[in-house]
């Protein structure tokens, strides 16, 4: 009897354990992990669009200045788009649609497809800013017929900014003041600003990439090596090209001379095509003359450069002027509506489109300051000698 009660209790130990292993190892297994290569899930916001190709607007002709502010633009390559000499590495140029901040801290306005980016100041009739305005004051027209306005923001966003100053013999007494007054034009813009710094007489030299470093801006201009003649143009075209690699939407070309183009392969003409490209630069001019007696032709080229691409030529009549006319260069970028639209002309049909924005208030028609046109497409992507 004890030997079976034994048995019995070995048995139902036995019968237990089983049991407890059954149950323990019924548990589901764990899962593998997921791999690296599986494809995630389709986000849900839209992804971002591919920016539409710049190239530059040019008139008809580039001998009939029309009535909009001045333009210049500062060189940053070879016609052929070769980087500007002395140049250091390049940046890369930014895609473009709605604000981002990027590793830098500034911000990066992206824009859609096939959309021209205007910027525009407006006047009253008494030459006052006007700042005020939303969307439904404003009308754009492309070679005549209204357009459909896709973007509108009136905002102090930050800009890629060329400063072309003319290093030729003749800048030499005149340098100092033109360089303080490049960098207070820095210094009044907005913080996130990316600039750099051609120098140019009968060449041009790249002496800064982009930067917002005012040393580094300062150490560029005061590379001065006064001699031989002025190239102008050559050193707007690549300069217009340099800007290209920038990170920002906006962009600018400061340039600063005191005399007529004697020493470029680019004809003002070819020029202005460029600076004319699709979403291409804004000129800001100033011409130191004199009270000498200058070739009309200098004053018409600067003059032609900034109305063409909706910024100002400034001729002051002495140097004392140039700190102030800076100032008044960085406070009319920061006051600026940007305005985009996608042309009813599909791009791909190229060809040169004029441009007109119209503005209203309460108190009656305003006064626009905008480039007069673009080239679309890539009609003007390079320019032959």
């Amino acid at each position: 009897m004890r030997r079976r009660n034994s048995y019995l209790l070995v048995v139902v130990f036995l019968g237990l354990t089983a049991h407890f292993l059954a149950q323990s190892g019924s548990a589901p297994p764990a899962q593998p992990p997921q791999s690296t290569n599986s494809v995630p899930a389709p986000a849900q916001t839209p992804p971002a669009q591919t920016p539409s190709a710049q190239t530059p607007p040019t008139e008809p002709a580039a001998g009939n200045p029309q009535a909009q502010a001045p333009q210049s633009a500062p060189q940053g390559a070879q016609p052929a788009q070769a980087a500007p000499q002395g140049a250091g590495q390049p940046v890369n140029q930014g895609a473009g649609q709605a604000p981002e901040t990027g590793d830098s801290g500034a911000f990066v306005f992206k824009k859609q497809v096939e959309e021209v980016v205007l910027h525009a100041t407006v006047f009253d009739d008494k030459q006052h800013f006007v700042t005020n305005l939303d969307k439904a004051a404003f009308t754009v027209y492309e070679d005549g017929q209204p357009q459909t306005i896709t973007s509108f923001r009136h905002e102090d966003i930050p800009v890629s900014i060329g400063i072309v100053v003319d290093n030729s013999g003749s800048m030499r007494e005149k340098r100092q003041k033109v360089n303080a007054a490049a960098l207070n034009l820095v210094r009044a813009s907005n913080p996130n600003d990316e600039v750099f710094v051609v120098n140019f007489n009968d060449e041009y030299y790249l002496d800064q990439d982009f930067t917002a470093n005012i040393n580094k801006l300062r150490e560029a201009m005061e590379k001065i090596e006064t001699r031989g003649g002025t190239a102008l143009y050559d050193a707007v075209v690549a300069s217009a090209d340099w800007l290209k690699r920038g990170k920002l939407e906006k962009k600018v070309i400061f340039v600063v001379t005191d005399g007529e183009d004697t020493a470029s392969s680019q004809s003002l003409e070819q020029a202005v095509r460029h600076l004319q490209a699709e979403n291409g630069p804004t000129v800001y001019s100033i011409a130191i003359l004199g009270d000498e007696e200058h070739p009309k032709r200098a004053k018409r080229a600067l003059q032609v450069m900034s109305d063409r691409t909706g910024g100002i030529a400034f001729f002051p009549k002495t140097l004392d002027e140039v700190d102030a006319i800076s100032r008044a260069v960085a406070h009319d970028i920061r006051n600026q509506y940007t305005i985009g639209y996608k042309p009813t002309t599909p791009m791909s049909r190229g060809g040169y489109r004029a441009v007109k924005v119209d503005a209203r208030s309460r108190n009656g028609k305003l006064v626009v300051r905008t480039k007069s046109g673009y080239y679309a497409g890539n009609q003007s992507a390079a320019v032959t000698k």
